[in-house]
């Protein structure tokens, strides 16, 4: 028939024959797209993941395409998801061992406007790979890592959250909770309210505006109001002279900066005359809002008006340019030292090195952090939960470039804890409704999202008793249950770290270490 069709003349065809060439010509696109597509490979992004804007969107537990440096830790994680799933479905050796999943939701790329840089990505990794490890060393259910980018401005959420929300529903492996959540801001809130309306478990590892709140979602992390308690005690035994002032990112979309800026004037306004004393700068976080880091107006008041105790409200990246612009206005005939107070989950490697520790000298100035981590506490002999984390970071660190201090800035110690906490409370649901582990591998009951949220808000400190408590890198610390605190961790020690060092937390003559009490009470923490 189609010798035919091509030998009579186009104007003699009818509609049928016109339609059979049609069809044909779109089965023979068809067929050479693919052969393409077979040719090519599954792309930079893998067969779970799909390029949007240049990043890796979606969820997989196999290894894809990120920035460099980034990619080896990311082959590290596909390679032991891959042994769970093998221990699972063809164990090379004894008995076959169930396993879950939790997702690591977060950026894997980055460039100058990100909400993480390139550095926190990889430490925030390197410490969630550490926890998997070590929590798969023992009995139980083991853990798959499932990679979940959602692009790295935060903006590409939606379609990784509906794709969690589907694998919550695997009965062979379910999905039980999710981690990585890195920064306060409204593309967050958003992820994070659409995460608690498919009843997920969700762990923010260094989330700190107190503001970002949802059902399902619980902090590790201190916020940014309990830092700023932190900061008081530091002041009340250090007041100086009451010379105060504020530096405030006016980026009105930073949710973490806004927050923060909020909870010092609260805190320090009337104290140190905040209103009366400020200035504003154009962070770095965010794009099109015009040139960045300008910092001249603030520092200049700040030496006219003698100030002893500067607030600074932004982010840890732009810090290093307002320390270099104090640096060159010089110490402004202060004759006693100028504190530069700050808040977050450690202290940015950025701020420490040679050229940063030589404007602070320039400047007669020292930075005190109120952090969730003190390098202090791995100078010595660490014990319990710490010591097992450093053992399994050191392997890692080993292997993967992490840069200088990586673990001085708390991504890792803090990124461990969140994967901590959700896999403590699905070996606790593990256990009790499997009587102690003594079905056979085929009948074992395997947690699902709910069984993980119903463990994680039973009170975990009652009285001065710690019953099921977090045992992690960053401390020993616990949840109060459904509606208390807005699921922010209580008990959590928040230790305020000088730059350079006088006195560590904890030595003499340093302030007494904050913790993140319960109701207002100093004495409501067990010992």
């Amino acid at each position: 028939m189609l010798l035919r069709l091509f030998r009579r003349h186009p104007r003699e065809w009818g509609p049928l024959e016109w339609l059979a060439v049609v069809g044909i010509g779109a089965l023979v696109a068809a067929a050479i797209t693919i052969a393409v597509n077979v040719a090519q490979g599954p792309g930079r992004c893998g067969d779970d993941l799909r390029d949007i804007g240049g990043d890796c969107v979606g969820v997989t537990e196999d290894a894809f395409e990120a920035d460099p440096g980034i990619e080896g830790l990311i082959g590290a994680v596909a390679d032991e998801n891959a042994r769970v799933k093998r221990d699972w479905e063809d164990p090379p050796s004894g008995p076959r061992i169930p396993y879950v999943r939790i997702a690591l939701m977060m950026p894997f790329t980055a460039d100058d406007h990100s909400a993480m840089t390139a550095d926190m990505i990889r430490r925030g990794i390197a410490g969630a790979l550490a926890a998997q490890r070590q929590a798969n060393r023992f009995g139980g259910p083991h853990y798959q890592l499932l990679l979940a980018p959602d692009g790295r401005n935060l903006d590409q959420w939606e379609p990784v959250v509906d794709r969690l929300a589907e694998l919550t529903k695997d009965t062979r492996a379910p999905l039980v909770g999710v981690t990585g959540i890195p920064s306060s801001t409204p593309e967050t809130r958003k992820a994070i309210a659409a995460l608690s309306r498919h009843s997920i478990p969700t762990v923010g590892p260094v989330i700190t505006a107190a503001n970002m709140n949802s059902p399902y979602f619980f902090k590790t992390s201190p916020n940014n109001d309990q830092f700023a308690r932190a900061l008081k005690l530091y002041l009340d035994s250090k007041p100086a002279r009451h010379r105060g002032f504020l530096v405030w990112d006016n980026r009105s979309e930073d949710v973490y900066s806004q927050n923060l800026r909020s909870v010092f004037e609260r805190q320090f306004g009337d104290a140190y005359d905040l209103t009366n004393h400020n200035s504003n700068f154009t962070g770095t976080s965010g794009t099109d809002k015009g040139i960045p880091q300008r910092f001249t107006d603030a520092v200049q008041k700040i030496c006219n008006e003698k100030s002893d105790t500067v607030f600074f409200a932004g982010r840890d990246q732009d810090l290093p340019a307002f320390m270099e612009r104090m640096a060159q206005e010089g110490s402004c005939g202060r004759t006693t030292t100028l504190r530069i107070l700050k808040v977050g989950i450690g202290l940015e490697p950025t701020l420490t090195g040679d050229a940063p520790r030589r404007w602070l000298d320039e400047a007669r100035a020292t930075i005190v952090d109120a952090s969730a981590v003190d390098p202090a506490w791995w100078a010595g002999e660490p014990k319990k939960a710490l010591g097992r984390f450093l053992d399994r970071f050191k392997e890692i660190r080993t292997q993967y470039k992490l840069g200088e201090k990586p673990l001085d800035d708390g991504y890792a110690v803090m990124y461990h804890d969140a994967f901590t906490l959700l896999a403590g409370a699905v070996d606790r649901t593990f256990t009790e409704i499997n009587e102690g582990g003594k079905k056979a591998p085929e009948a074992l009951s395997i947690p699902t999202k709910d069984d993980v949220y119903n463990t994680l808000i039973i009170p975990s400190i009652a009285g001065d008793e710690c019953s099921s408590c977090l045992v992690g890198a960053g401390g020993t610390y616990g949840f109060e249950g459904p509606g208390k605190n807005d699921q922010w961790a209580v008990c959590k020690p928040v230790p305020v770290v000088e730059f350079p060092p006088s006195v560590h937390s904890g030595d003499p003559g340093a302030p007494g270490l904050y913790r993140t009490y319960r109701n207002g009470s100093k004495n409501a923490c067990p010992s």
